[in-house]
Parts: structure tokens; C-alpha cells; sequence
């Protein structure tokens, strides 16, 4: 590619990343934009989390063709220290990046050492890798972005380095703004934890997640275009784990009561939706519109017999639906100081059950196909 496209490449992903908050919907839309530009077939990024790397994304255009679950990849759960014995340590240590033609067949001149781990349990064969640091202006580490597999070639070359380097930077700063707006997001989740003993931090992550990924697979089957789903999944995210902000506006002596709530008092209950729906109301932004579907409808039933407005099938906005399932689910399969976590067999049987009444069906059908996923969620965001 010549230098005029890649530039014109680099000013689109600038004004693409402009209204990005969700930090996971962020580093999708860099690795991809990465990879497309240096013709990667796969790539990671790695953040700054306690003085150590996370593995905090991955893409990969071959296990994305020829296998059903590879998705379960993005969810996985890998620390690493920030030292020079390993690729992206090295990296991150060093603030240098790293081109690399064979990691089968590495100098013994270097510190570094390939983790074979993730190619043995996933069947890849990882070749070439392009490994760069991502920092702040200040020069202070935000984390590590490694291009791997060069498509059409036996490695990076240097205009690919130019490149990366360049889209590390811009990138960087919204990455920082993205992980801010991500902190002030659950300080305000938070709240309702606060005052609601089911609302964890790590079931609104589970819920968000588990809706991402069931969307996900609901535009692939109904042929929405890639681009179009990508531009969705962050939004939906966010939206998703607010479903339950309205609870804020509950008394503590009804969310907190021990002992089996009246009729009055679970109507009170039920306001969340709407109170919650309120906060968004006369928003203009993509987020404030479907943060307002989601917190309002999505303890509607299939079958109509929901709340608040009794709407059924699809008048329930397809958002809603599926946060619907992926909240039920992980309140089923979780323990709380009230009630004992149910088996994976009791949960997966009450949503076959309730195809058809309380959810879409389709939405029970796409979620029992992608339980690989759904493990691999459950594990990353643990109590």
C-alpha cells in the first residue's frame, strides 16, 4: 500500500476511534485496523493492569474461518509480568518495537522466549510478529499491540513498522480517554451495587459481555454487514450493563428485604424500568437511545406478560431481548447471599423451557450454540 492510502487510512481511523467509549469496542477497531492495513492475519493487544500485561484482545482471521467458537479467544485470561524474557514483556520493558520473522526460530542472542501456549491450545501456528509498545504522549505505558502472520509475505517489513507506529499513537490517547470513561462508568455502577446486593461489578461485566457476544452471533446468522456489527457490539455493551441503574431510585428497604416481597412492594420494584429509562430519555446519541430501550424493556416477556407496558414478541426491541436472557442467566447460575447458584444443567433446561414464553426463541437457540463463549466469559469476570 503507498504512503497517500495509508495516510488517508490513518485520518479514517482517527475519525472513527473520535465517538468510541467502550474501551472493548476500541481496541477491536484498532486491532482490525492494524491488521487490514499491515495484511495481518491475526493480532493481541495486551494492557497495563497493576504493574503487569493483560491479555485484553485478540483477532484472528484464520480460527474465525474454520472454527465456530474462536470468539471463546477474546475472553481468555493471561497475566504477564512486564520483563524481558517474553515477547511482549520485552516490548513493554523496553518501549521498542519488535519485528520478528520466525518465533520457532528465535536468535539466541535475544532475552525473549515465545509462549507456545495459546498455539497449542488452539491449534494456530503463530509465525512472524510485529510486537509495539502503546503509550501516552508523557511517554508513560498503556500497554503492548503485536500483529501476527504476515499474509503474503515471510514477515513485517519496515513500512509496516511506520505504520504501527503511527496508529499506536493516535490510538493511545483514546485508549486513555476510553479507559476513563470506562472507570466513571462503574463508579456509577457501583452506586446501584451500592444498593443492590445482585448488582456486582462482575455481573453488569457478564451481562454486557454475554449480550456482545449473543448479538454477535444473531447479525452474523441475519447477514448484517461486519462493519456494522463492529460499530454495535461497544454501544450495546455499555447499554447493556446499565440495564439496572434504575434501582438507584429504590428504597433500600425493599431491595434489601429479607423475607418474600408483597405485591405492592414488588410493583414499587418494578419501577426501575421506567425510572431507569427516564435517565436517557431525551438523549440524542446512539448510546443515550439504547440505554433507554434496554433499561425499560428488558424485563418484558416474549409472551407479553412482562413489564412495564405488557409489549410481546418482537414490538420488544431485539437489544432488550437478549439482555433479557443474559441477565435472567447469570442471576440463575450465580450465588448470592439470598439464594444458592443453580446447576448449568437446571439453568440451560428453565431456558429451554421458557423459549417461546418469557424469551425469543431465537435468542435461547443462538445462546445454548455459543456456550464455549459463555464459559469463557464466566471465567474472566468472577466474583
Amino acid at each position: 500500500m503507498n504512503t497517500n492510502n495509508r495516510t488517508d487510512a490513518l485520518l479514517r481511523f482517527s475519525e472513527r476511534i473520535v465517538d468510541i467509549e467502550d474501551i472493548d469496542a476500541l481496541l477491536d477497531q484498532l486491532l482490525y485496523e492494524a491488521r487490514t492495513q499491515c495484511n495481518a492475519d491475526a493480532g493481541s493487544i495486551y494492557l497495563l493492569e497493576d504493574n503487569q500485561l493483560r491479555f485484553s484482545y485478540v483477532q484472528n482471521d484464520t480460527l474465525d474461518h474454520n472454527r465456530d467458537d474462536s470468539r471463546q479467544y477474546i475472553y481468555s485470561d493471561q497475566l504477564l509480568p512486564i520483563d524481558t524474557k517474553s515477547v511482549a514483556g520485552f516490548t513493554a520493558s523496553t518501549r521498542e518495537i519488535v519485528n520478528i520473522k520466525n518465533v520457532y526460530r528465535l536468535s539466541t542472542d535475544v532475552d525473549y522466549q515465545f509462549n507456545e501456549s495459546f498455539d497449542q491450545k488452539s491449534g494456530y501456528r503463530t509465525q512472524s510478529i510485529l510486537s509495539a509498545p502503546l503509550t501516552k504522549q508523557s511517554g508513560e505505558l498503556i500497554g503492548v499491540l503485536q500483529l501476527i502472520n504476515k499474509k503474503v509475505s515471510s514477515g513485517f517489513v519496515g513500512e509496516d513498522l511506520d505504520y504501527l507506529s503511527h496508529v499506536s499513537t493516535i490510538a493511545s490517547g483514546a485508549i486513555e480517554r476510553a479507559q476513563t470513561s470506562h472507570s466513571i462508568l462503574m463508579r456509577m455502577l457501583r452506586m446501584a451495587e451500592l444498593r443492590d446486593p445482585a448488582e456486582t461489578g462482575a455481573h453488569v461485566n457478564r451481562v454486557g459481555a454475554y449480550s456482545v457476544e449473543i448479538y454477535n452471533s444473531w447479525a452474523q446468522r441475519h447477514g448484517i454487514p461486519e462493519e456494522e456489527i463492529r460499530a454495535h457490539r461497544g454501544t450495546l455493551r455499555i447499554a447493556a450493563m446499565l440495564h439496572d441503574v434504575g434501582k438507584i431510585a429504590i428504597s433500600d428497604l425493599l431491595l434489601k428485604k429479607p423475607g418474600k416481597l408483597t405485591e405492592d412492594e414488588f410493583d414499587t420494584i418494578k419501577t426501575h424500568t421506567s425510572l431507569g429509562a427516564e435517565l436517557f430519555e431525551n438523549g440524542t446519541i446512539k448510546l443515550d437511545q439504547l440505554s433507554h430501550d434496554i433499561i425499560l424493556n428488558h424485563h418484558e416477556r416474549w409472551d407479553g406478560n412482562g413489564y412495564p407496558n405488557k409489549i410481546a414478541g418482537e414490538e420488544i426491541p431485539l437489544e432488550a431481548r437478549v439482555v433479557a436472557l443474559a441477565d435472567v442467566y447469570d442471576a440463575l447460575i450465580s450465588a448470592r447471599s439470598y439464594k444458592t447458584a443453580w446447576s448449568e444443567e437446571e439453568v440451560i433446561k428453565y431456558l429451554s423451557e421458557q423459549a417461546g414464553h418469557q424469551f425469543d426463541p431465537e435468542v435461547v437457540d443462538i445462546f445454548l450454540s455459543i456456550q464455549d463463549i459463555i464459559q469463557e466469559i464466566r471465567n474472566r469476570y468472577r466474583e
